[in-house]
């Protein structure tokens, strides 16, 4: 009977122990589990303030990943209840985009382009064919338009040639402008207005088709005006527009390389777009030689703006010589015209030009525009 005893005693105590022992374990397992989700809590914090604000610039920029964390051991929180809403554990993070890094933006081109060589030589006795002048010039585009690769130019230029019967001037100009204005760093076209048909040709009046028409293909704020007969000498003579309009041609080689008069504005001039429709451009009732760049050079002063120009030892030019065109003969109405251009500028001008536009072709070199633009008024019979 004792010994029953006993052992029911030793049962119970075994029993117990193993209770505690039990009891025991689940307390450690219990502390243990909330011990790691501290830590782990600790760990997400720390890592998302290490990181916050590199993520909240990415995030700025509009693909920046967003982080979360999860505190297990808060109140009423249980690992059943996030994973029941599996949505809220999940940090949210969009895919990775394969984005090209946005181009470095070019610097502006200098104002005195370090590649010019001043004074050039220009001859005219060498034979010139316009497969030539495309093979030195490869980084010109259709339609003769060039811009700088390796920097952002000032000024975006239309350079606008009256024409007729002159191709053979043409490749001369074209040989020796490409290389100079690509030296000059110039964002630029070239356009050759060709006047259509045998009547009487009148310069400016095309010079105001090529402004309208060169619009039509490019935001230019820099129009010149260049007869296809003269070449500067020297590269230092930067054909973009300036506070003022601009005459390039000042000293060509028929005239002495000297002005021959103080308003005279002939041969190569520049207009920004702002100074070209202050004067309500050229006038269109010039038929025939001369008279029409005094009328300009008369627009612009009586519109309060002086005539720029460069030094004389720069702004030379050398002249292809040429018999006068026919069917260019001098304006004898130059004269009394030049006398009305106050008179006659607001109503005569861009804002009252016509002209029928027949043909646009794209050469390499160049952009050809043919246009008829009508004919003379009979001129008033003597007496």
């Amino acid at each position: 009977m004792t010994r029953l005893m006993l052992g029911r005693t030793l049962e119970r105590i075994c029993k117990g122990v193993l209770l505690l022992c039990l009891l025991h374990f689940l307390i450690m397992m219990i502390l243990y589990f909330d011990v790691y989700s501290q830590r782990f809590d600790l760990f997400s914090r720390f890592n998302n303030g290490r990181n916050g604000s590199r993520n909240n610039v990415s995030g700025a920029a509009g693909g920046g990943h967003h982080y979360y964390y999860y505190n297990l051991s808060r109140p009423n929180a249980t690992l059943a209840s996030y994973l029941a809403t599996g949505e809220q554990l999940v940090p949210t993070v969009q895919p990775e985009t394969n984005q090209t890094p946005s181009p470095k933006p070019l610097p502006p081109c200098p104002e005195n382009p370090p590649g010019l060589v001043g004074r050039l030589l220009i001859e005219f006795s060498s034979q010139m064919t316009m497969e030539r002048v495309q093979k030195e010039n490869p980084n010109v585009t259709e339609g003769g338009r060039y811009t700088p690769p390796d920097c952002r130019p000032r000024w975006k230029v239309a350079i606008i040639i009256p024409f007729r019967h002159r191709e053979n001037h043409l490749k001369y100009w074209l040989h020796y402008l490409h290389p100079i204005l690509r030296r000059q760093r110039i964002d630029y076209g070239i356009y050759i207005i060709n006047q259509l048909g045998e009547d009487t040709f009148n310069r400016a009046k095309l010079l105001n088709v090529g402004y309208t028409e060169a619009l039509k293909d490019a935001e230019y704020d820099c129009f010149i005006f260049s007869d296809v007969d003269l070449i500067p000498m020297d590269d230092r003579n930067l054909y973009h527009c300036y506070d003022q309009p601009r005459h390039f041609a000042i000293a060509m080689d028929k005239f002495g390389f000297r002005l021959p008069y103080a308003g005279y504005f002939g041969g190569v001039s520049g207009l920004s777009k702002k100074q070209f429709l202050k004067i309500n451009g050229f006038p269109n009732e010039y038929w025939g030689w001369g008279g029409e760049d005094d009328d300009i050079y008369n627009r612009i002063t009586l519109n309060g703006m002086k005539v720029s120009r460069p030094d004389v030892r720069i702004g030379r030019y050398r002249m292809i010589k040429h018999e006068r065109d026919k069917h260019n003969e001098p304006n004898p109405q130059r004269f009394n015209k030049i006398q009305n251009t106050k008179n006659t500028m607001k109503k005569d001008g861009i804002s009252s030009l016509t002209y029928r536009l027949v043909q646009v072709k794209r050469y390499p070199l160049y952009t050809n525009i043919s246009v008829e633009i009508g004919k003379p008024p009979p001129r008033p019979l003597k007496g």
